[in-house]
């Protein structure tokens, strides 16, 4: 697989922190980050494995407009109006 360079700008203390998590979790910076960005690859159905999707799979039809869905959530929780 060939490989790249990529510069980020992420927050000092986010940094530190991940370097930390790195080093107690004996890996390092990069296999971090590319093991989270191999996660959102796509293939097929888009995120469709995540575990917040199959958390949230079959609670709306399928068919369901948005329209539906605000209609849906007004019912459940009231008007915010």
């Amino acid at each position: 697989m060939e490989k790249t360079k990529l510069t980020v700008r992420v927050p000092k203390r986010l940094l530190e922190e991940a370097k930390r998590y790195a080093a107690q979790h004996d890996t390092t910076l990069t296999r971090l980050i590319s093991e989270y960005l191999g996660q959102l690859r796509v293939e097929g159905d888009a995120l469709a494995d995540s575990p917040m999707v199959r958390l949230l799979s079959g609670i709306l039809s399928p068919e369901a407009s948005t329209e539906e869905y605000r209609a849906y959530l007004e019912e459940k929780y009231g008007s915010k109006t």
